[in-house]
């Protein structure tokens, strides 16, 4: 019998990091999860509580000497000038080098459309990046970091940078968590911008089978968009999400002005994860 591979996933309790946990055991992968707690995480998974911000030159042992991280930990995620991206910046730096000077092969780590800034098209490896918030200028630095870390060096690299994700509203904190919170609270209306930017969506389920095929292959590395590579409107979006469940809510558009860092139109170049799952199709089908 084959052996498994070993999978550690820091953030496993998160909102993308449970969905990726479950989508590699489902997969056949043996599982290793990391966090600061472990609720909603599968069970399935074998539990590494090893604190990984410790400066720990032994943490890759520590860790089980995992086949291929991924790494989606990060504080405030969602709230874009949190002083913790930057004050916590250089842990993530350190952690990371010491995976791969511990010997990790592979590693994956979620990136987002934030390290880019204000834009208006396509995305892809090329795009230059201006990042207006916290959160994308440490992003970005990260990904800089890391590129330059692993150039010379055995580890594979996947940088997989995220658009706007949705589903799973009850651990998620996006618009659509909070419509469907103002649902459950009785509210008939929501104070909602015009609606008018378009964005890449894609729901957490699919960006966590996208984040596997990305990260157990090596043929394509880099920047890789973990995407639909299609833009929508938000409001359509969200339209769509109101009818699909039924809601009896009404947006009221124009209420809040948009962000002064939210590109009226931004998405992903999927050409590179499209050519990753092709070639599993076709290992599949084979």
């Amino acid at each position: 019998m084959k052996e498994q591979k070993k999978v550690l996933v820091t953030g496993a309790a998160g909102y993308i990091g449970r969905h990726v946990v479950k989508t590699f055991l489902d997969a056949g992968y043996q599982v290793l999860a990391n966090d600061l707690n472990y609720k909603g995480v599968d069970q399935r998974a074998n539990i590494v509580d090893v604190p990984i911000f410790q400066e720990n030159n032994e943490i890759y042992h520590q860790l089980k000497e995992p086949d291929i991280l991924i790494h989606l930990a990060w504080k405030d995620g969602f709230i874009h000038n949190s002083p913790a991206h930057m004050a916590e910046l250089s842990k993530h730096v350190i952690f990371l080098q010491n995976m791969i000077n511990g010997g990790l092969p592979s590693l994956s780590v979620m990136g987002s459309m934030h390290e880019i800034g204000y834009w208006i098209g396509k995305v892809d490896e090329t795009t230059p990046c201006n990042p207006l918030s916290f959160y994308g200028i440490a992003k970005n630095a990260l990904r800089q970091t890391l590129l330059l870390e692993t150039e010379k060096k055995s580890v594979s690299m996947h940088w997989l940078r995220a658009y706007y994700i949705y589903g799973d509203e009850a651990h998620g904190s996006s618009i659509f968590s909070k419509i469907a919170q103002a649902v459950e609270d009785g509210k008939k209306t929501f104070p909602f911008t015009t609606g008018k930017n378009k964005y890449d969506f894609i729901d957490v389920d699919t960006l966590a089978e996208q984040i596997l095929y990305a990260s157990i292959q090596d043929e394509v590395q880099g920047i890789i968009n973990v995407c639909s590579g299609k833009a929508i409107e938000l409001g359509e979006q969200i339209e769509k999400f109101i009818t699909k469940h039924h809601y009896d809510i009404q947006l009221e558009y124009g209420k809040y002005p948009e962000r002064p860092y939210d590109s009226p139109a931004i998405w992903g170049d999927s050409k590179k994860i499209e050519k990753i799952l092709g070639e599993k199709k076709r290992e599949t089908m084979a």
